[in-house]
């Protein structure tokens, strides 16, 4: 029988799988040497592509809105909801340039490292002692980052300071003599001037491209362009890229293979009913690329391309692939689409509507409300004026208690319009019903312990008063609500200074905590009363200054004295002007009744 027993657990152990089970391995502690940045190779990319976009239609026909094959709506990329996607993941597919191409981003770092190598055999243009002699100062592994970029910037400027000098310089290997290097204008590349070369040697770099099945050179500006670039950069010995202090061989800083982003990040819109479809700025700039890079294979076949030169369609690929990347490098018509300016992948994350800024830092936040600041002088200092429209809106779920029933009773009866009302109910099984519908009565009398009940906000409930920018602690503090039947937050004038607010427009954030925990940790940390001085140097950040402080010390002087009616109505300012008021003795009764300050 305990054999049988063993046998029997021993299988069932057999078929216990735990495929989530994370493989750790336990090497004990670990200190991070450091961190390196690169770029993708084309190699790279061709590794996690899944496809070549080749084509720039979007769908098979107007009528048949299934994403063409090849195209850059290829259903590979499409996302898991979409029925013709043949993968359940979405790998990135490539696009392979007909030439290559500068990457905008790194055109400087470019145009640096062109001027400080020689042009045929792409050594560094350095004397040989020279180059051994920065070569051991910058692999000295006791110097940090800041100097081993002084050191870089010393060998860019010797470089620059023998062709400034010379105008030509002569390679101290090959001996080919290199002429002067700046940037061009009105297109993205590198220019190399050798007119200044008395004596062109056998061995000139070759500028010319050959059309496809003919010996006829189709002559080219003396730009150092992307594939000549590429080409250079490749020769590079791994000593140089030291020198120039590159974390990475340059020929990564030239695009051959572009990455296509999946779909979900630019998806086509349907509109008219499915009609027709709204494309995403980036899909318009990988199509603009298809057609500029099918153009200038047409014209390297040997084929006339709308009346345009080899050199006009090479110069529109390498802007559409610069205005794919940043459309701010040079703006032209083709960068507007039905009066709409296309933007490329920077402006995706830079700026205030930015990727970083408004979905990454920046959440959308609930039980929040926004609206201009005004003072109060009778509010005490750990209040804030709430008006009733935001306290209608913002809500507390508050659980039901045999303390708290027949108030919440009358908040569920009156609903979502009337205050001091709920907005909804949340009972105990997991069902929220809204309170706005007439069914509020029989939800009130069916109310039970245990019940959660989202009710307005109400005096002295905990809130979080903000102003931005928020530079310090005080900042964001918590205070109690007072409900008032303005438009406008109010609080006293003394808490101004560690808000850094005026009256003159500002506009100031209010947030409710929704637990208990969160209220109590608000007030036991974040209260005003808590936060009076500034942790900086202990000074008293709320306290009474400029104007209100100065009328509050001469309107209560001793010899200060009003008339009833002024009296009146300083006493009225002090409290609700409907209130009662029994005025106290005044101090001189004849010839007429005054009140001292």
């Amino acid at each position: 029988m305990a054999n049988a027993m063993n046998e029997n657990r021993g299988e069932a152990d057999k078929t216990l799988t735990f495929t989530k089970q994370p493989y750790v391995v336990d090497v004990g502690p670990r200190r991070i040497k450091d961190v390196k940045f690169s770029m993708f190779s084309g190699e790279d990319v061709l590794k996690l592509g899944e496809v070549q976009v080749s084509r720039s239609q979007y769908y098979v026909s107007q009528e048949d809105k299934r994403p063409v094959d090849n195209g850059v709506l290829d259903a590979h990329m499409a996302c898991e909801k979409m029925s013709c996607c043949p993968r359940t993941l979405p790998p990135e597919l490539y696009r392979v340039l007909q030439t290559s191409s500068v990457h905008v981003r790194h055109a400087m770092g470019i145009f640096i490292v062109a001027l400080c190598i020689c042009k045929f055999c792409s050594c560094i243009l350095l004397v040989e002692t020279e180059r051994v002699n920065f070569l051991k100062r910058i692999r000295n592994s006791n110097l940090d980052h800041l100097r081993k970029t002084g050191i870089y910037k010393q060998v860019v400027k010797r470089c620059t300071a023998m062709a400034s000098s010379k105008k030509v310089v002569i390679c101290s290997r090959c001996h080919y003599v290199n002429g002067t290097v700046k940037k061009a204008v009105g297109t993205v590349g590198v220019i190399h001037d050798r007119s200044k070369v008395q004596n062109t040697t056998s061995n000139e770099f070759d500028d010319t491209i050959y059309l496809k099945g003919s010996n006829t050179p189709a002559k080219l500006s003396p730009s150092v362009g992307p594939d000549k670039a590429l080409k250079l950069f490749k020769k590079m010995l791994d000593e140089d890229c030291e020198l120039l202090y590159l974390a990475d061989r340059p020929e990564k800083l030239i695009i051959s293979i572009i990455p296509v982003p999946p779909i979900c990040i630019r998806p086509s819109v349907p509109v008219a009913g499915g009609a027709m479809s709204n494309e995403n700025d980036i899909t318009l700039r990988l199509a603009e690329i298809i057609r500029a890079n099918a153009s200038v294979h047409e014209a390297l076949s040997g084929a006339s391309v709308h009346n345009k030169s080899l050199g006009v369609l090479w110069d529109n690929l390498q802007l559409s692939v610069a205005q794919y990347v940043n459309s701010d490098v040079r703006v032209s018509d083709s960068s507007q689409q039905n009066g709409k300016r296309i933007t490329g992948l920077v402006q995706r994350q830079k700026g205030k509507q930015g990727r970083i800024r408004k979905n990454l830092s920046g959440k959308r936040v609930e039980y929040t409300g926004r609206t201009v600041i005004s003072p109060d002088p009778n509010l005490k200092i750990t209040e804030v004026g709430v008006p009733i429209k935001v306290a209608m809106t913002l809500s507390y779920p508050e659980r039901v208690s045999d303390h708290n029933i027949e108030r919440l009773k009358r908040a569920i009866r009156n609903g979502t319009y009337v205050y001091p009302g709920a907005n909804h109910l949340r009972k105990s099984n997991g069902s929220i019903m809204s309170l706005r519908f007439n069914a509020r009565k029989r939800l009130a009398e069916e109310l039970k312990l245990g019940d959660i009940v989202d009710r307005h906000l109400k005096d002295g409930d905990i809130v979080l008063f903000n102003r931005q920018p928020s530079l310090h602690r005080m900042s964001m503090m918590s205070h109690r609500a007072k409900i008032k039947h303005w438009n406008t937050f109010s609080f006293n004038e003394s808490v101004c200074n560690p808000y850094n607010a005026d009256f003159d427009g500002d506009e100031m954030n209010i947030h409710v905590p929704q637990t208990e925990e969160a209220r109590t940790e608000a007030l036991m940390l974040m209260g005003v009363q808590h936060n009076l001085c500034t942790p900086k140097n202990g000074e008293i950040l709320v306290a009474s200054t400029q104007d209100f402080l100065t009328t509050s010390f001469l309107i209560t002087r001793k010899d200060t004295f009003y008339d009833r009616a002024l009296f009146a109505l300083i006493c009225c300012y002090m409290g609700d002007a409907n209130d009662p008021i029994d005025l106290p003795t005044p101090a001189i009764r004849k010839p007429i009744e005054l009140w001292t300050g």
